[in-house]
């Protein structure tokens, strides 16, 4: 499973930053989500998106309070960032009771990963660290070959790149598998072979348009098998995959070929979330907008510079306005970003947008609070990324074991 590109995300799931059809993506159609208003596909986000609506067309259900008090404690879980799922009760159940249960969430090497990219990380986690959960992370370098313009040595090296945030986050390695499909093609495609004989061609088509080219007609296979992966090799047991919402259709896709016969699996579950806003707006964060991202690996300092020229304010045209009528901390992104999980503590982000709509705080004060928690979080990171040794040593731990390639590598049988 790739990774929530923007939200790379969020989704998992794939990198959504390619265009619709053509040569630089396919466009979704039964399992995805486009009307005149906004699109949402695994490989395109355009315009407002309407989340209730993608709920209602991707057939997911609302998170209940009780689901969310059940989860470990996490803003993005609090606040309903993550807002949705299935068989979400399943995976719970069987945290609660100690029972085998794992997260999928993976990463797209096309590019420096953002603020948007690491929220399901962080929160997997967590998840981690308060119930034992497994934790598999896919990267698909194969699937960003066939679907960018970029060579393998570029692909190869965003992979490493990506690889030392992704080991910055902190996963328990005994516990957590990183697979990446091309170092480990002979432990992924021997499933992705079974898959592939039971997803037609129609349905590719149907989920994700024409194809541009026959790799990519395949990978759906290859997608379905990074989220069957804990279950083949840990037997039967709820998985759960915490993806931004446009990811949703690969989720469907492996549920699908998981309710067959051949294989002895659970349809995994979905917690499906919404996009961390792009700094110039409504939309989600994305490396291919007008405004930058903000990277990992951005010096805080210069973090601090994009927060104060592009972020997109809720403010008045001037300072007396404000004070009069007040802001919109709804779409003010310095804000969303505190919202979304820079600021932890429940009371102050209420407080803030209390402030805002009242004309107490300014768009500028509320920008520099914004750019203080992105620093403090940007040195934490960066820390424990530069505190790294060499990658190969470092990833070991991570790696299938060959016992764990030899199970995977004998499922084609």
């Amino acid at each position: 499973m790739t990774d929530a590109d923007d939200a790379d995300s969020t989704a998992s799931a794939t990198d959504a930053n390619a265009s619709a059809g053509g040569p630089n993506g396919p466009t979704g159609t039964e399992a995805s989500a486009a009307d005149d208003d906004f699109t949402v596909t695994p490989y395109a986000v355009e315009g407002e998106v309407d989340y209730g609506r993608l709920l209602e067309r991707f057939g997911a259900d609302r998170l209940t309070d009780e689901q969310v008090e059940r989860f470990p404690d996490h803003p993005l879980l609090r606040r309903r960032i993550y807002y949705a799922g299935r068989d979400v009760d399943q995976f719970l159940d069987a945290a609660e009771a100690g029972e085998t249960h794992s997260i999928v969430t993976g990463r797209g090497p096309s590019g420096p990963m953002h603020l948007g990219h690491v929220m399901p990380f962080y929160l997997a986690k967590r998840i981690q660290d308060e119930t034992g959960a497994r934790v598999f992370v896919p990267l698909s370098d194969d699937e960003k070959y066939l679907l960018k313009e970029q060579s393998s040595d570029e692909i190869r090296e965003h992979a490493r790149d990506n690889l030392k945030d992704l080991l910055a986050v902190g996963f328990d390695p005994e516990r957590t598998r990183f697979v990446i499909d091309g170092p480990d093609a002979d432990a992924v495609y021997p499933t992705a072979t079974r898959v592939a004989k039971r997803v037609t061609q129609s349905t590719v088509d149907a989920t994700y348009g024409e194809p541009p080219n026959v790799g990519l007609s395949f990978y759906p296979a290859v997608q379905a098998t990074h989220l069957l992966l804990p279950q083949l090799l840990h037997g039967s047991h709820p998985t759960l995959v915490p993806v931004a919402i446009d990811q949703d259709p690969h989720v469907r896709v492996c549920r699908d070929v998981a309710g067959k016969e051949a294989f002895d699996v659970q349809k995994p579950g979905a917690l499906l979330g919404k996009f961390l806003p792009s700094l110039d707006g409504p939309g989600k964060m994305s490396a291919s907008d007008d405004a930058p991202g903000i990277e990992l690996t951005d010096d805080p300092d210069d973090a601090r510079d994009k927060i104060a020229q592009y972020t997109y304010s809720g403010g008045r045209v001037d300072v007396d306005e404000h004070r009069e009528h007040g802001g919109d901390p709804e779409v003010d992104v310095a804000y969303q970003l505190l919202y979304y999980f820079l600021e932890p503590d429940d009371e102050r982000v209420e407080r803030l947008a209390r402030e805002y709509r009242d004309g107490e705080l300014l768009s500028g004060e509320l920008k520099e609070i914004a750019a203080e928690r992105l620093g403090e979080f940007l040195r934490d990171h960066q820390r424990r990324r530069a505190a790294l040794g060499p990658l190969a040593e470092e990833l070991a731990p991570y790696r299938l074991t060959d016992e764990e390639r030899a199970r995977l590598g004998a499922t084609v049988v």
